[in-house]
């Protein structure tokens, strides 16, 4: 009996929960980027194409955004390239490590609030609310894409 117990959790420690496929939208802890936002407290709308470039590049346009703490925006995100493509937003050393992780595991979906994955052709939106200030970084994890340049900031000013 004992030997059937420390099989099992032996077994259950060497299955990391990432392999599995999903990547579910429960960190544990708040994140520093802010937080989901109602739709009903939408106080701008930013539009967003992610797409390959003929030489090579992959892009978001725009790639940079400022907003105000506080502040609850829509993402529009059109997928206008021929991959597929995602725009995660969250702190620099969140998506870096994310990234890492999106490199042993390439097939890996997402179901965080704070990231949308599209097909080519596809559209999607994130309603986000920034509480916090600082600089943060908006990605595709998708691995390759992030070196061929698809990144970039969101800056978060007190007014």
């Amino acid at each position: 009996m004992r030997n059937a117990i420390i099989g099992l959790a032996l077994a259950a420690l060497a299955t990391p929960a990432l392999a599995s496929g999903n990547h579910a939208g429960g960190h544990g802890e708040p994140m520093a980027v802010g937080e989901p936002g109602e739709k009903s407290k939408v106080t701008q709308t930013i539009r967003i194409s992610m797409k390959e470039t003929p030489d090579g590049r992959m892009i978001f346009t725009p790639s940079s955004f400022k907003v105000r703490k506080g502040q609850t925006i829509r993402f529009t995100v059109k997928n206008d390239g021929e991959l597929d493509h995602e725009f995660v937003l969250d702190r620099e050393d969140k998506v870096m490590e994310h990234k890492a992780v999106m490199e042993k595991f390439p097939e890996m979906e997402h179901d965080d609030p704070n990231a949308i994955r599209l097909a080519p052709g596809k559209s999607g939106e994130i309603v986000w609310k920034f509480t916090n200030d600082g600089v943060f970084k908006v990605a595709c994890l998708i691995p390759g894409h992030y070196d061929a340049g698809m990144h970039g900031d969101v800056t978060v000013a007190n007014k």
